[in-house]
């Protein structure tokens, strides 16, 4: 649905040449939802820009939704949609007439029926809020409603800028729900950015880090997280006569060899160890300990966050980048 090869774009002012982007290659498969990290001034708005039509690049090529990016602008924007961060509606304008704008200017066939069909889906036509002006809405309906202005011609692609940015947690779980039911309902391919790590774990099949301009990372959530940081098991001991310490040596010295385990450290009197694939390696462990006379009070496993996986690729934390 997206194929880029060395997107570029540099920005000229009194201060000289900024490389905004230095030659971005990424790929996004059809009926993906994929989420676009990075730290403030890493390139990421200026990618989406690009990829949106609302920036020309000054290097490189892009096919996008089928149409290429530079030859073919405007076929672009006929088959992608776009929800901008602070959202496109008039806040004096009611919700409907809104919709029916946005239908005619796509040319859709029968914009009363699809503007029904979406009221419904996104949970706009109860309480008269199609006939609100946006102005009057919270901010999960004005966030809904700018989801249906988005998808009124049945894009292919959706564009979302940083979805959830201010909702409650149920509005954004709720629209958690409308995102994953566009993929797996429509087959609709989403390409997102957002702030929220926890966001991007729970919804997003692929992620893509964008670090100074260039792609530093990127698979799925699970992948990420293997790839960096491993997992971390922790053994807690039974004391059986010896001292604990001697225990986890004990312990430490019957793993030492286990092609799972990259690191292992004992810390007060339990081990620490950091693992490739925990969940396949756990019956593994336990049988080389139990071999070794080793038994177990309790046995703990924690995968890294995509903080962690983002901290170790760019050097900063996304947390504190937000």
């Amino acid at each position: 649905m997206i194929e880029a090869r060395g997107l570029a774009r540099t920005f000229t002012g009194r201060r000289g040449t900024v490389e905004a982007v230095r030659g971005v290659d990424l790929s996004v498969a059809s009926g993906d939802v994929v989420g676009f990290l990075g730290p403030n001034g890493a390139g990421k708005t200026t990618t989406l820009r690009m990829l949106t039509t609302l920036l020309a690049p000054t290097a490189g090529t892009a096919t996008v939704a089928g149409r290429d990016l530079r030859s073919d602008p405007a076929g672009v924007r006929r088959r992608i949609g776009y929800v901008a961060q602070g959202g496109g509606t008039d806040p004096s304008v009611p919700a409907a007439e809104e919709l029916e704008l946005q239908a005619r200017l796509y040319g859709v066939a029968d914009p009363a029926a699809r503007i029904g069909e979406l009221a419904r889906r996104l949970e706009l036509d109860g309480e008269g809020l199609l006939a609100r002006p946006s102005a009057a809405m919270s901010g999960g309906q004005r966030r809904r409603l700018d989801l249906a202005l988005g998808l009124v011609h049945r894009p292919r692609l959706l564009f979302l800028d940083e979805p959830t940015t201010g909702l409650d947690p149920q509005s954004r779980g709720n629209l958690w729900e409308h995102i994953r039911g566009m993929r797996d309902r429509d087959g609709t391919t989403v390409f997102l950015t957002t702030h929220y790590l926890d966001e991007a774990d729970a919804l997003c099949d692929r992620i893509l880090i964008i670090d100074r301009g260039r792609i530093v990372a990127e698979g799925s959530p699970a992948e990420l997280k293997r790839r960096v940081s491993g997992d971390v098991v922790t053994l807690e001991l039974a004391a059986s006569g010896e001292p604990l310490d001697q225990i986890a040596g004990k312990a430490r010295a019957a793993l030492a060899d286990h092609p799972s385990v990259r690191e292992a450290t004992v810390l007060d009197g339990a081990l620490r160890l950091t693992v490739d694939d925990g969940e396949r390696a756990l019956m593994g462990l336990v049988r080389a300990l139990d071999g070794a006379g080793v038994e177990l009070a309790a046995l703990r496993m924690a995968r890294p966050t995509l903080d962690d996986v983002f901290l170790t690729v760019t050097g900063r934390s996304l947390r504190d980048a937000a």
